[in-house]
């Protein structure tokens, strides 16, 4: 877990004047919308409040500490949230400020920007708003996707990011906690929430969230608990992997059990899953998949060489057929497409601590992380407003020509569109090369 953002109000978020390595601050933004952005990418009429909660899960399993031949032990599972939601500012208040985060070889701290305000007021206008709970890869933290979490907050979400205790960069532990505990993070995240609704000590969050309206949003690792959580029950097989989960205890996240079919949650009501993790590995078959009953959004690189895409994510698109169900494309990317924000300029160089330029846990050899960013800020706020609002105006920026390239841009002098324009709604001209938008119905 993260040392260095323990409670709400305190060093987490600075004010601007006086927050140390401002120069290279001002380059670390997770806020930035390029000029060739969609149209969907752009924040939302909402201001951005956020803050830093801690949570206990009681009497988990306690993974990390298992031994051979012995009961698996419990313990209280701290988790730490990022939570940011619609906000109301004080007059002449900017809509600024700045994460103090830990890196990928969890130790350099760096200054992060972005217009939420820490511990602001919050605005029930138009609440209580939808929930979306991010979960990130291993190892990674509650940050890496916060260029998505200010960006829906700004249009009506609110937005839990968490850390997952033994996956982030400073704690980083046993991957058998991981493959147990994502999906087990995300529902008591979710009924935590729900608390926090009826009863939030601090008043930010009471009445504020609609945990009936409920998706979740996960990257790679994240990704495998989000299948996990809305249907896909792992293989028999994995549960016994040897270097998995001790003890069989994933047999509860398990496909056909009882306890993974008591688990599911009729709240969540979509998933967005930025490639997803396992399906290469053996955990994921025809008959976890066709559990998956809620609408997902796949997003994954064509080269991805973590998640796989053919045979990887693809498979999984293709495997969710109980599902309705999109898959985009990123042309050429490998496993960083679309989730992580921005390498932090002090990531570039080489650390003794690795065998790779951190840099490169952020980045992609080919697209740039803030246009990924951007597309997966227009594409998530389509699938979330469809399936969270039933805004069925954003079925015209989904359903679209599979390949960008193939669409045609045909308008009038004065910007009308021809009746043959079929150019991908809210994209720029020439904006949409090396895209894939596919869909599939149950």
């Amino acid at each position: 877990m993260l040392k260095t953002v323990v409670a709400a109000g305190v060093a987490a978020f600075l004010l601007l004047a006086g927050a140390p390595s401002t120069a290279l601050a001002e380059d670390n933004h997770v806020d930035t919308i390029r000029s060739d952005a969609p149209a969907l990418s752009p924040y939302g009429k909402y201001n951005v409040g956020v803050k830093t909660l801690k949570v206990v899960n009681p009497k988990q399993l306690d993974i990390v500490k298992a031994k051979a031949g012995e009961p698996l032990p419990s313990y209280d599972r701290p988790l730490t949230l990022e939570v940011w939601y619609p906000a109301k500012l004080a007059a002449g208040q900017a809509a600024a400020g700045q994460y103090r985060v830990i890196t990928r070889d969890g130790k350099t701290e760096v200054t992060l920007m972005g217009k939420a305000v820490r511990d602001a007021q919050a605005d029930g206008t138009g609440g209580p708003f939808p929930l979306v709970i991010i979960s990130h890869g291993y190892p990674g933290n509650r940050y890496l996707m916060s260029h998505l979490g200010e960006n829906l907050a700004s249009k009506g979400y609110v937005v839990a990011s968490i850390d997952h205790t033994d996956s982030t960069y400073s704690d980083q532990a046993a991957f058998g906690s991981t493959l147990l505990n994502r999906s087990l993070d995300q529902l008591f995240v979710l009924n935590e929430m729900a608390r926090l609704n009826s009863n939030d000590p601090a008043g930010t969050l009471k009445g504020l969230v609609n945990t009936d309206n409920t998706a979740l949003l996960g990257y790679s690792m994240g990704g495998y608990g989000a299948l996990n959580t809305v249907g896909a029950g792992v293989t028999a097989a994995s549960v016994g992997y040897a270097w998995g989960t001790p003890g069989g205890a994933l047999a509860a996240r398990q496909a056909g059990t009882a306890a993974h079919a008591a688990s599911m949650d009729k709240r969540i009501k979509a998933a967005i899953a930025i490639a997803p993790w396992g399906f290469n590995a053996g955990f994921w078959d025809a008959a976890g998949l066709a559990g998956i009953k809620t609408p997902v959004f796949f997003m994954a690189g064509s080269v991805d060489d973590v998640s796989g895409y053919a045979p990887g994510v693809r498979n999984l698109f293709e495997g969710s057929v109980n599902a309705p169900r999109y898959l985009l494309t990123f042309e050429n990317a490998n496993h960083n497409a679309a989730a992580p924000m921005p390498a932090p300029k002090e990531t570039w160089t080489a650390v003794p601590s690795l065998n790779f330029i951190p840099a490169e846990h952020y980045s992609d050899a080919v697209w740039d992380n803030a246009r990924m960013n951007n597309i997966a800020q227009h594409f998530a706020t389509a699938f979330l407003n469809k399936h969270l609002k039933n805004d069925a105006a954003m079925d015209s920026y989904l359903n679209v020509v599979e390949y960008a390239k193939d669409g045609k841009w045909s308008a009038e002098k004065d910007g009308t569109f021809k009746a043959d324009h079929t150019y991908w709604k809210g994209f720029p001209a020439r904006s949409g090369f090396g895209l894939r938008l596919e869909q599939r119905k149950p």
